[in-house]
């Protein structure tokens, strides 16, 4: 429930990333010895990631105080990823190319998570296979086998950057046999971090965050240390919900470089944008002027700040044009903007957003993560109450956002 119209000001702490953290807990399983996560977020996705490892023989303590996941797996109890975990979150197919590596053999449902579009994983698929994998399908399970028992490094091309593919292969290829190349692979800031945990454990990775990457096989791994990144994608929500309310903020636990599209993007609106080491502060304007967005794998503008770029759009003074390339049906959010007064037109794959004066409270669903982000984007700014519901989605990738807006001066509950 969200009374709009407060201009947010304050100083907030970004969360570790959760698109970083789950291939992590993910690749714990290639070795027996413990591995220890730090700034682990409080996120559902997290949860179904612990158990889902959990469910394949690892050991997952966590110390909520210290924010620490204690990970371990003496031996891998079995190599099948259950369809109820895989169907709750899409990054539960990631245990694929661990499970492949360390056992040679996985059987894994086909994933769920936001309904975005079809993400396909026939990336990951044609990756192992030319790492000499077996693959098979059946009764909505993938099943896969490396024929040798150990999985072979190879050249793998990718068609798309796909984030997912890149990390499940990255992962898989850290114990095969021989040097495996991922060209065209996905450059984005959590595949580094993926990468440094991975070295951390003995891989030997080189190349990650540009489009090769080498990986030289080893005969096993150890255990590790490794702090989680902060999550780019909270700032930018964050960012814009300070830009979208007129609002000044302070956004502590950031990597600026991370958010160089969103930051660009905001300036070009007319919003004051100012960085530091490990913050920014964003300081928000009456109305925002429009603009002209595409999204892109990164460096381009993430399509994960799509949504909310189109409620900030909403508001602007003039006509913005937004075009998504990623995903095919990421603007599922629009229809519910509209009930907020939104001028958009959708045209396939493009918005065209009229913007307006002010946005009215309604009562309004999240039907994936980012768009529900974007609805309590809206809400700050409406006239009126705003009711979110659905708003598991929500917490699927945001740890307590309505007690970090109520701190920044909102007035939003969860009821």
């Amino acid at each position: 429930m969200i009374k709009g119209g407060k201009p947010l000001s304050g100083t907030v702490q970004i969360s570790s990333s959760k698109n970083a953290i789950l291939p992590i807990i993910s690749a714990c399983l290639l070795t027996a010895d413990e591995c220890i996560i730090k700034n682990i977020p409080g996120l559902d996705d997290v949860s179904v990631m612990c158990e889902l490892v959990s469910s394949l023989g690892a050991r997952v303590e966590a110390n909520i105080q210290e924010r620490e996941l204690y990970i371990s797996t003496p031996e891998l109890t079995g190599h099948t990823a259950p369809y109820d975990l895989v169907s709750r979150m899409r990054a539960s197919f990631l245990v694929l190319g661990p499970l492949l590596a360390r056992a040679g053999k996985a059987k894994v449902a086909l994933p769920g998570g936001c309904p975005i579009g079809t993400r396909p994983v026939d990336l990951h698929l044609k990756g192992f296979e030319a790492m000499d994998a077996q693959i098979e399908y059946g009764n909505g399970y993938i099943e896969a086998k490396a024929r040798t028992g150990r999985l072979k490094g190879s050249r793998v091309y990718l068609d798309f950057p796909s984030v997912g593919a890149t990390e499940n292969l990255l992962i898989g290829a850290v114990l095969a046999e021989g040097c495996t190349s991922i060209e065209n692979a996905a450059s984005e800031p959590e595949i580094v971090d993926l990468a440094n945990f991975l070295n951390k454990m003995g891989a030997r990775i080189k190349g990650a965050g540009t489009d090769t990457i080498t990986i030289e096989g080893v005969d096993r791994v150890h255990g590790a240390e490794h702090a989680i990144m902060p999550d780019r994608i909270e700032a930018g929500t964050l960012m814009t919900a300070a830009a979208i309310t007129g609002g000044d903020v302070i956004l502590k636990n950031v990597v600026p470089d991370h958010l160089k599209p969103v930051t660009a993007k905001l300036l070009e609106a007319g919003i004051e944008v100012s960085e530091g080491l490990s913050e920014i502060r964003v300081k928000g304007a009456p109305r925002p002027a429009p603009l002209n967005i595409k999204t892109h794998p990164f460096p381009g503008f993430p399509t994960d700040m799509q949504a909310q770029f189109v409620a900030l759009m909403a508001k602007a003074q003039g006509t913005s044009v937004i075009v998504e390339t990623v995903f095919e049906n990421r603007f599922m959010h629009v229809n519910e903007l509209r009930r907020m007064g939104a001028k958009i037109r959708l045209d396939a794959r493009t918005a065209v957003i009229e913007g307006c004066d002010s946005l009215e409270g309604a009562r309004v669903r999240a039907t994936d993560l980012r768009a529900g982000a974007a609805l309590i984007l809206a809400g700050l700014t409406a006239r009126g109450t705003t009711e979110v519901l659905d708003s598991h989605h929500i917490d699927r990738g945001y740890e307590f956002i309505e007690n970090k807006l109520q701190r920044l001066g909102a007035d939003i509950k969860r009821v």
